[in-house]
């Protein structure tokens, strides 16, 4: 290699400069030819320096180790490094940053670094890794070399033979997806069409999906970046990193991808929405397909519709005894509002169809307003929202009254009108299902203040409002047992009446991680539930406007259980960790 293919990333100071010409390693001559270089080209001073053949990156390394007292290293001789070394800093780090882990020895780590005076990501990694991190500079050149070489990055391949490889390994996988195909509006574009029918790229799309449902991902994201792309899939609420194939068969999975959801495959300036079906397993699964231009290209999210989770049973959703107790009441109600809250992603929505499939008899007349449709359930009259058109949750709601039903569920309450309208139906003798987006219960009082509810309406119709968050449990294949200590826990809020001590201390669990669990330790998620029943106290309370807080201390005393209540509950059973009880409900922490 050539001194001008050689870069290094710790940029020289002009004092270091400087004394490289005290030190009579380059000249000043050719310090301010480099200076003069660096104002034109902007780049690094020290990069100039080497690509102008003044110095050897080998003896600008040396300098700068010996300026700032930092080990200078060369990877190249180096023996082999431990895959547990390697695993100790994830690979997005690792290239972010550019550095390797390169040893461990008890305590501590030893990492190679283009800029080791970063201290911001040596902070992180002491965090990450809950060990001391001692830094050592080395050639990024010789970094990104080890990067290659022992993370083995699917997005750094040089052709099509490694995903293939890793397709035919999967093969079973694979070949059993079948696209369901629905009638295309028009032709397009018959050269990108016929790149995305190639077979290599619509076995990597198969797998993409198939690898996808087999890890009970709820989300699939296909990210182009300058120079690869990025398969992620969201598993238990938390993005995963994928394999991926080389950023240049982004443009084919992208037309694949939009031919099966019948798309426009030609536009790629304008943000496009659609659907598109498989097959897996004899088992058919929706999927909702989101195209969103960016500057490196096209963005695709995926949500997966999981069809069998949305009807399960209220009672294997994670409601503790006394919540579902109130839930159901309300739930049977021959007339009200029953509020679900809650943020994106956090269950609403199976909370919601399991009631509905669970009040679905012929008996009924079940009408929903959505945006969008998640799944179409034989029995429900279910309708689509298109604003463009005018078809909003209030016209939907509206025509609703003048089809008999008995039961209503509109997606989201978004503004006054719908509000209104849906206190209405409440009033006028029908059962009315929906959500908010609010932190806690009795804050959707307050939201529905906020709209412009009058009290009076809101304190007569709303029957039971219900906080949600959603919790990974531990993985039972490597689930296992430790202990802290009470005094630790009490801290954390824990009551001292719920622990169960021996010598002064509390047996917990974790998940060590396994192949069941893909190394997380987690497997799985249950809802934790914030049921707030309005009951005589409280509908005076919403009268006098009281505060959220003052209405929530009043529906814990009448026995509503917090979301950091119901999260202990479910740390001290053993379904959770201590970590997700902080993570999911640290907004809650007076519960």
């Amino acid at each position: 290699m050539s001194n001008g293919e050689h870069v290094i990333s710790l940029n020289l100071s002009r004092r270091l400069a400087e004394l490289l010409v005290e030190e009579r390693i380059i000249t000043s001559t050719q310090l301010q030819e480099s200076l003069d270089s660096q104002r034109e080209r902007n780049e690094k001073l020290g990069t100039i320096l080497i690509g102008k053949g003044f110095v050897s990156e080998e003896r600008i390394l040396q300098f700068l180790s010996a300026q700032c007292d930092i080990s200078y290293i060369t990877l190249s001789g180096m023996a082999e490094i431990a895959p547990e070394v390697i695993a100790l800093v994830p690979e997005a780090i690792a290239r972010q940053h550019t550095l390797i882990p390169f040893n461990k020895a008890n305590n501590s780590i030893a990492v190679a670094m283009a800029d080791p005076l970063n201290v911001l990501i040596l902070d992180d990694l002491r965090m990450m890794t809950g060990c001391d991190v001692k830094a050592a500079l080395a050639s990024e050149s010789e970094i990104l070399t080890a990067l290659d070489k022992y993370y083995k990055p699917a997005s750094s391949q040089d052709d099509l033979d490694d995903i293939l490889e890793q397709s035919q390994a999967s093969e079973d996988s694979a070949d059993a997806v079948e696209h369901i195909e629905e009638k295309k509006d028009e032709e397009s574009s018959l050269s990108v069409e016929r790149s995305a029918e190639d077979a290599p790229v619509i076995k990597m799309v198969n797998l993409i999906l198939a690898n996808a449902i087999k890890a009970k991902a709820s989300d699939i994201h296909i990210e182009p970046y300058q120079k690869d792309l990025r398969i992620r899939y969201r598993i238990d609420g938390v993005l995963h990193e994928q394999p991926a194939p080389p950023k240049k068969f982004h443009a084919a999975i992208c037309a694949r991808l939009k031919i099966m959801s019948n798309l426009d495959i030609s536009e790629r300036r304008l943000p496009q929405d659609g659907r598109l079906k498989v097959r897996i397993s004899d088992r058919e699964v929706d999927m909702r397909v989101s195209v969103l231009p960016c500057a490196p290209g096209e963005k695709i999210v995926m949500r997966i519709a999981d069809t069998a989770g949305l009807g399960v049973q209220m009672s294997k959703l994670g409601f503790e005894p006394e919540a579902l107790a109130v839930f159901n009441r309300s739930m049977k109600a021959p007339y009200g509002i029953n509020l679900i809250t809650g943020p994106t992603g956090s269950g609403k929505s199976t909370t919601l169809y399991s009631a509905l499939s669970q009040l679905n008899t012929p008996e009924h007349n079940i009408m929903t307003v959505e945006d969008p449709v998640e799944v179409q359930i034989h029995g429900i009259n279910q309708v689509q929202v298109h604003a463009a058109i005018g078809l909003t949750f209030a016209a939907g709601l509206r025509s609703f009254l003048r089809q008999d039903p008995d039961i209503i569920m509109v997606g989201e309450i978004r503004d006054l009108e719908t509000a209104q309208i849906a206190i209405n139906a409440a009033l006028t003798g029908h059962l009315v299902f929906s959500t908010l987006h609010t932190n806690d219960a009795p804050g959707s009082i307050t939201r529905l203040n906020m709209m412009g509810v009058e009290p009076f309406l809101s304190s007569s119709s709303i029957l039971m409002v219900v906080a949600q968050r959603l919790v990974r449990g531990i993985c039972p294949g490597c689930k296992e047992r430790y202990e802290v200590e009470q005094d630790w826990l009490i801290k954390l809020g824990v009551p001292p009446n719920q622990l169960q001590t021996r010598d002064g201390k509390v047996a917990l669990h974790k998940g060590k991680g396994c192949d069941n669990c893909a190394g997380t330790g987690y497997r799985g998620r249950q809802g934790l539930y914030e049921v707030l029943e309005v009951t005589d106290t409280i509908r005076q309370m919403i009268l006098d406007r009281a505060s959220s807080r003052e209405i929530k201390e009043q529906g814990c005393k009448q026995g509503m259980l917090s979301l950091r209540a119901c999260s202990i509950r479910k740390l001290l059973s053993g379904v959770t960790t201590v970590e997700e009880m902080i993570r999911v409900t640290a907004s809650d922490i007076e519960g």
